[in-house]
């Protein structure tokens, strides 16, 4: 839990960084407050408060609410400030070590590994960016960019299998595979249906099996067998 003195301090005003030059200790404590802000919002996202008012924000991290209303202007600001500094901070555990290398099996545990952890970590702050994005263009852009993102890693991590397809088909393997690792159907798996963090995981990665692995011959369909006839009968 962020903790942050809103009172006067008993040091100077001023201070020095690690090159020397002289900061002004008021605006360095300013902006550690405005930080601790953010971060109180991301905690109580956590938590399930998707949109916490400036006195909770404010019991959280140690400042007055009047303190948290003059780092921003409104609750909706502070969301879309607390979402981007967290999707920034949480963008490492989308990468993926040697992408589109290895063997079909290990490229597919790997995918679901790391898509599986950064929704763990990442889901209450996209809930409640998700709130926002109808009304905030540059949130709604933000989201779009990272969903962009996603796509472009499955093309990039599943490529030795997508690329002998037609283009329909290749557009529709991916799709499928975006559409199960997004957070709502991720949270339709942890949440509604209460599904373990082991069953959810077993699952995704028996389709990515399922839609990457060798297809089966499907075997030709059997001729109806024919009435018998009332002459014959």
């Amino acid at each position: 839990m962020v903790r942050i003195s809103d009172g006067a301090t008993s040091h100077a005003d001023s201070d020095h960084d690690n090159s020397g030059q002289v900061v002004d200790g008021r605006s360095a404590r300013r902006d550690r407050n405005r930080l601790a802000v953010i971060d109180a919002a991301i905690e109580l996202f956590s938590e399930g408060n998707l949109r916490p008012d400036s006195a909770s924000i404010a019991l959280r991290c140690g400042l007055s609410p009047k303190s948290v209303s003059r780092y921003f202007e409104d609750i909706d600001s502070l969301i879309a400030t607390a979402a981007a500094r967290q999707m920034e901070q949480v963008f490492p555990l989308y990468q993926i070590h040697a992408i589109g290398q290895g063997p079909l099996q290990q490229r597919i545990d790997e995918f679901v590994r790391v898509r599986l952890k950064a929704y763990e970590v990442m889901v209450a702050t996209f809930r409640a960016a998700s709130l926002l994005a109808l009304k905030q263009p540059e949130i709604h852009k933000y989201l779009d960019d990272a969903r962009s993102m996603a796509r472009e890693q499955i093309d990039a991590h599943f490529a030795t299998e997508l690329k002998p397809l037609a283009p329909a088909e290749r557009q529709s393997r991916v799709a499928t595979v975006d559409a199960l690792f997004q957070a709502e159907t991720l949270d339709y798996y942890r949440v509604y249906r209460r599904f373990s963090v082991g069953l959810t995981r077993t699952m995704l990665v028996d389709a990515l099996r399922r839609l990457f692995g060798p297809q089966r011959q499907l075997e030709p369909e059997s001729k109806p067998r024919r009435q018998p006839s009332r002459a014959s009968a």
